[in-house]
């Protein structure tokens, strides 16, 4: 089945002034459907169609090889974005609770530090990529990827990511990533957050 975009939960000036109206309409509708449109172009009339993302991005080693790098970067943008747009609700915000609050206090010492350590990975990303907290089949660690790579691909379990690409900032925060990075903690669902880390 093809991939798509979904719709939004929230209105797109609901993350307002943290992420701006005009942002969220050209990175949700303009690149999310680019990534969509392509992944489905490239796995088309393939075995991998019909699969869905998660193991398409798990299983990226056996595409051929043809098909291996539009799948990569387009497919990952695809699940990347599902993940992005699912931990941004406009009741955002705070800190994590629960189990995952303890493990985070274990790994990092603080909520405050693990924020540290994401924006830390995100300013550090040379060009386009992603911060990610992810559990690595140990537990919880923070990473980095570069253009639309998934966590996924390397094993890991992508937990929460923010989007370090230009087209996710530049028109609020032009070259100011740092900025963007301190922002958007307002708007981070940690309830989502929490449910996929259950699920590891």
């Amino acid at each position: 089945m093809p991939y798509e975009v979904p719709a939004l939960n929230y209105d797109y000036n609901a993350l307002e002034p943290h992420i701006d109206e005009q942002t969220m309409r050209i990175h949700h509708d303009k690149h999310h459907q680019a990534y969509v449109d392509k992944a489905n172009a490239a796995l088309d009339g393939t075995e991998f169609a019909e699969l869905p993302v998660e193991e398409v991005l798990r299983k990226l080693g056996d595409l051929p090889e043809a098909i291996r790098g539009p799948v990569r970067n387009n497919a990952g943008g695809h699940h990347n974005h599902l993940l992005f747009w699912e931990s941004l609700p406009p009741d955002g915000g705070g800190d994590p609770s629960g189990e995952l609050a303890a493990s985070i206090d274990q790994t990092f010492g603080s909520a405050d530090a693990l924020r540290t350590a994401m924006n830390d990975a995100g300013v550090a990303r040379f060009g386009s990529g992603w911060s990610w907290l992810v559990h690595d089949g140990n537990g919880l660690a923070v990473v980095s990827t570069a253009n639309q790579d998934s966590p996924l691909s390397d094993g890991q379990t992508p937990l929460l990511g923010i989007d370090v690409w230009e087209h996710a900032y530049y028109l609020n925060y032009q070259n100011r990533r740092p900025d963007y990075l301190s922002a958007i903690w307002n708007v981070v669902d940690w309830d989502s957050v929490a449910t996929r880390f259950a699920a590891v």
